[in-house]
């Protein structure tokens, strides 16, 4: 089935034409009727003299549904209460209607993010799933594992999200440690049931994503196998190309790499601290990717019969990697490195907090992480994501979820409770604070000054919404 993303003709004019305000609104339109005859239609009367492309694409498309429009917003109620009603509108099913559209249909139901996000997207759901459970919805979890496994089965890797133009890339592999979130009773379903999809997702990083350090061990990188604009933000990176010295090709791989990461965007992938035209992320060995990556080696290895060696020789392998290219004795910090010069990265990043989560830190490096994270991370809000102010969205003054709870959890695994609780109890502050004032919970927040917007970016701070939802109600439910 040919989406509106292979009828170059018809997306590159309408896309480049600013009829509207956000480029992923076009490409998630769905059609009226079969993709290719609109698109006929629309090479008969193009040629019109009273021919209106933004008609004819209202004649043609209708919008994507937002159920979580439609919930009624009441800022006295109690923001749990609120997270738990908001789940049934972030709600979708993919249904035969979504045929003609860039959707990837899904057996099983499943919680998209919120706003512009209409799809489920991969390491979200993971901090999303951490609400559910608290939210009791333990078959909803299971829909979204399930689901999950099943695009693996399909395409041998779980893509960025539910949608055909995301079929180049993933994103963080978190799929192991939801799979790990089954180890209740709750759940009808055991970690041991997605083995097969646990190795199948290994061999895609290890077969697409792996590269060789100066002493011929392996680590992986993010990268995407399309070196072109991206269909959700078209004019966008072709405009970027105009102004960026790498050739086109590299400037949008690396770009769509940044995607891979879920950072998109930081300067914790620049060339140069403020030019988003010098993103090199294929060139840089990410901290937290090869962190995920270990933790799925040690679990492959704990649930496989026969592959247990290995995959453990594999686990120990990555480990002493990890500390021989993450740990950076300057910074008192892990932080990323860069293959291209060969040299660790001075970028102080949230990604450094990894090896805590899984306890690949030792107790000293644990130390100087929870010093700097006190020193140059910790603010009113929560946590800066980046000690750098960029513009970008994944830079300060901005806090995410995700990376709250990583660096709490880490933080707790080596003893720093107070520390912990601090980040939460801040993060906690900030979100009920705008939930009072805006009734609505966010995608990112300022936690630099808690009175502030956020911003950086690509599009306005959206609000529903699912990482934002699980995290904080982790949080609330955590002694």
């Amino acid at each position: 089935m040919e989406t509106i993303v292979e009828q170059k003709e018809l997306f590159a004019a309408v896309q480049m034409s600013g009829i509207f305000e956000d480029s992923k609104t076009f490409p998630d339109m769905i059609g009226k009727k079969n993709i290719v005859q609109i698109a006929q239609e629309f090479k008969k009367q193009k040629v019109k003299t009273d021919f209106s492309l933004k008609k004819f694409v209202l004649d043609n498309f209708e919008y994507v549904e937002n159920g979580a429009q439609d919930f009624e917003v009441f800022k006295e109620k109690d923001p749990q209460q609120h997270i738990t009603e908001l789940w049934d509108f972030l709600t979708k099913k993919t249904k035969s209607t979504d045929a003609n559209s860039t959707y990837i249909p899904l057996p099983n139901s499943f919680i998209v993010p919120g706003g512009r996000f209409q799809e489920v997207y991969y390491w979200d759901s993971y901090f999303t799933m951490l609400g559910l459970i608290i939210s009791k919805k333990y078959s909803l979890v299971e829909n979204i594992i399930d689901n999950f496994a099943y695009l693996i089965d399909t395409f041998g890797f779980i893509p960025n999200g539910n949608r055909t133009y995301f079929l180049s890339r993933s994103q963080p592999p978190f799929f192991c440690l939801m799979v790990d979130l089954l180890n209740t009773f709750e759940f009808t379903k055991k970690p041991e049931f997605y083995l097969p999809q646990l190795v199948k997702e290994y061999d895609f990083w290890m077969k697409n994503r792996a590269v060789k350090m100066p002493d011929g061990e392996m680590l992986n990188i993010y990268n995407d196998s399309s070196p072109t604009p991206r269909p959700e933000s078209y004019i966008e990176d072709i405009e970027l190309a105009e102004h960026s010295t790498q050739s086109e090709k590299s400037l949008y791989r690396n770009l769509r790499a940044a995607c891979e990461s879920g950072w998109d965007f930081s300067s914790r992938w620049f060339s140069e601290e403020n030019n988003l035209g010098s993103i090199n992320t294929t060139k840089i060995i990410p901290v937290d990717l090869n962190c995920l990556l270990f933790h799925l080696e040690r679990r492959i290895a704990e649930l496989h019969p026969t592959l247990s060696k290995v995959f453990l020789a594999n686990a120990q392998r990555r480990q002493k990697a990890i500390q021989k290219y993450f740990w950076n004795e300057k910074e008192a910090f892990f932080t990323d490195y860069d293959l291209e010069k060969n040299i660790q990265r001075s970028n102080l990043t949230l990604a450094g907090m990894f090896p805590l989560f899984f306890g690949i830190a030792n107790s000293d490096q644990a130390n100087l992480c929870a010093n700097q994270i006190k020193k140059n991370f910790l603010k009113p809000g929560g946590l800066i994501t980046t000690t750098l102010e960029s513009g970008q969205q994944w830079d300060a003054p901005n806090g995410w979820a995700p990376l709250q709870w990583i660096s709490y959890k880490g933080l707790q695994n080596y003893g720093f409770e107070n520390l912990a609780n601090t980040i939460k109890e801040n993060w906690l502050n900030l979100n009920e604070a705008v939930f009072k004032t805006d009734g609505k919970f966010t995608e990112k927040y300022n936690v630099t000054n808690t009175s502030g917007e956020t911003g950086g970016g690509e599009y306005p701070n959206q609000d529903g919404f699912g990482w934002t939802n699980g995290v904080f109600l982790a949080f609330k439910n955590e002694n």
